[in-house]
């Protein structure tokens, strides 16, 4: 079995990788050097890129003014986009510390009230971070919430937004094919290097913006866009990364929290004892048992199918396998598979299907997958979610730290998640990232209304001890636990949690904190 590099000293190797204490130089694609401390600590790998004179999307002059004076007075213009809901743009500052300098634009999308009286607007937002809210809008459940125009939008640095611009999808292509869990000096320097040149190439393409897309410039959109739409009161319900949205505006606007509910919290304790990988690996032993329980082929025991699992991903990491005109790698079927277990249970036969497929040496099904989850479209196109995720994760980074750091930290997570801590590798990219990151916090939103914090037991991608540490974080927050699988609850899974996020946002009926649900 292929295993994790072991050595924690800096490499120098090939002329391209050089130890040392100074800033990357500009590119590993035009033979320059790129530099890496000798020693882990805090920001020590970060490059200081040159100033880039690059044109995205969305940018304009500043609203006149030295507040938002100018950005309150925008009159929201909706028009016709489809599926029976209303969009229409609007001005944010790029920068709200100077807010007449430069704007950007954001977009969002309505479905309008259908019952009254009304009871404002209650705006949503899918998660990533660099999910689209305008995508969520027409396949929102909003059944019993139909006082309520539902409003989403793309943050900053997002879709229909002023979105974030990185290189091309051949580029992306490549980028996906490299080994994420290098075995070897080689294979590390080649991980290292392509992380390098996508971070790069997102600075050469999005320049300052990258510095203008933290979570806190987005809540400040939030409560712009609550002022423009006239409501004196944030509803609110948010998903995954947009837990973390709510929280924050809960922190910075206490006092304008109206009904929120947080579904599938994300970690805003730094929690280190707690990752994603965490979630991944139960939520894979919970399809092994349901598998093992259905006899499939996979293996006669929740065991067994897991040891048939790990051995095609060590068989993928040394000798990938045909996906009709492509090649799975083993970096692919890892996404793949994580892909696979967002959907829970309801996803579980088509997983053992295309785990099968990729035994029997047919990696067209988690190929498939991966795409999904990569955001590329069947003409070979990524969406700006591969890109945007990537550059606010890495502004929102809550530790600056450095390529040995995360290489110790990967040995830390095997032993915490020994399947997906161990195959999801090294998390160089935000070592490498060329914007420092921006000014976090500890949010327990003090003064504000009551807050449901929504956490599933077996979620893949946000494990549920996330949901009790915000909920008991947060000073108002009120925890209610779906013991289901899957990522996200509300709207389907399960009719308990549905009933109470609606009778909460609609007569501000609270749950009673610790409720359960099935």
């Amino acid at each position: 079995m292929h295993r994790p590099v072991r050595s924690l000293v800096a490499l120098v190797a090939l002329g391209t990788l050089l130890a040392g204490c100074t800033s990357p130089t500009p590119s590993p694609s035009g033979g320059d050097e790129i530099r890496l401390s000798s020693v882990p600590g805090t920001a020590v790998d970060r490059p200081s890129l040159a100033p880039v004179n690059t044109t995205v999307p969305g940018i304009e002059a500043g609203l006149a003014g030295d507040d938002l004076t100018g950005y309150l007075a925008q009159k929201l213009t909706w028009t016709d986009c489809k599926e029976g809901t209303l969009c229409a743009t609007v001005l944010a500052p790029v920068d709200y510390a100077d807010p007449s300098a430069k704007a950007l634009t954001l977009s969002l999308r309505r479905k309008p009230a259908t019952k009254s009286p009304k009871l404002g607007t209650l705006f949503i937002n899918p998660g990533g971070p660099g999910g689209s809210g305008k995508e969520l809008v027409p396949r929102f459940e909003s059944a019993g919430l139909e006082q309520y125009d539902i409003v989403g939008w793309d943050p900053r640095g997002v879709g229909d937004s002023t979105p974030v611009q990185c290189y091309g999808s051949a580029d992306a292509d490549a980028f996906t094919k490299v080994d994420g869990t290098p075995d070897n000096d080689a294979e590390r320097i080649a991980l290292i290097q392509a992380t390098y040149a996508f971070d790069e190439s997102c600075w050469e393409h999005s320049g300052t913006l990258l510095e203008h897309i933290s979570t806190i410039e987005t809540v400040r959109d939030l409560d712009l866009l609550r002022r423009l739409v006239g409501d004196e009161e944030l509803h609110y319900l948010g998903y995954s990364y947009g837990t973390q949205i709510g929280a924050y505006y809960a922190e910075l606007f206490p006092h304008s929290v109206g009904r929120m509910v947080l579904d599938s919290a994300v970690d805003i304790t730094n929690n280190s004892e707690t990752i994603q990988a965490m979630g991944f690996d139960l939520a894979l032993g919970n399809f092994a048992t349901w598998c093992a329980d259905q006899q499939c082929s996979l293996g006669s025991t929740k065991d067994g199918v897991l040891k048939t699992i790990t051995a095609l991903l060590d068989r993928l990491d040394g000798s990938p396998i045909p996906a009709g005109n492509r090649t799975l790698t083993q970096s692919l079927a890892v996404t793949g598979i994580a892909g696979m277990l967002y959907s829970g249970s309801e996803g579980f036969e088509t997983l053992e299907q295309m785990i099968v497929l990729a035994v029997r040496g047919d990696g067209r099904g988690l190929m498939l997958s991966a795409d999904n989850m990569n955001s590329r479209d069947n003409q070979g196109n990524y969406g700006d979610l591969f890109f945007s995720f990537p550059a606010i994760s890495c502004l929102d980074s809550a530790e600056d730290t450095g390529v040995l750091t995360e290489d110790q930290t990967w040995l830390d997570n095997e032993k915490k998640a020994p399947i997906f801590g161990t195959y999801f590798g090294p998390a160089y990219g935000c070592a490498l990232w060329p914007v420092r990151p921006s000014l976090q916090l500890t949010p327990k939103g003090a003064g504000a209304k009551p807050i449901v914090v929504i956490g599933a037991t077996g979620d893949s991608a946000t494990p549920y001890q996330q949901a009790v540490d915000m909920a008991k974080q947060l000073e108002s927050g009120v925890l209610v636990t779906y013991d289901g699988f899957g990522h996200a609850t509300y709207g389907g899974k399960s009719a308990c949690v549905d009933n109470l996020v609606v009778a909460y946002l609609v007569d501000g009926t609270v749950p009673a904190d610790g409720t359960k649900c099935t």
